[in-house]
């Protein structure tokens, strides 16, 4: 069984499930309407030169997501 890590700690490449995302209100609307919801797949693929934030593919669509808000979702990798 693959255990659950915080979407920031995915290697660049590797594809996760998201599990669950652990906050509320403005924060959590902004992951729902962005279709991070629980069963999507994602995978990191570009670092910023200063490594914050990271660039993701979610539903064939490239997100910006700051590591501090990469820390509120919960994924398994697949």
């Amino acid at each position: 069984m693959k255990h659950i890590i915080s979407l920031n700690e995915l290697p660049l490449n590797h594809y996760a499930e998201v599990k669950n995302i652990n906050c509320n209100g403005i924060d959590r609307r902004r992951f729902l309407d962005l279709g991070i919801i629980q069963g999507t797949k994602l995978k990191p693929i570009l670092k910023s030169p200063s490594g914050d934030p990271v660039a993701y593919e979610i539903r064939r669509t490239i997100i910006a997501i700051r590591s501090e808000d990469a820390k509120k979702i919960h994924v398994v990798e697949v």
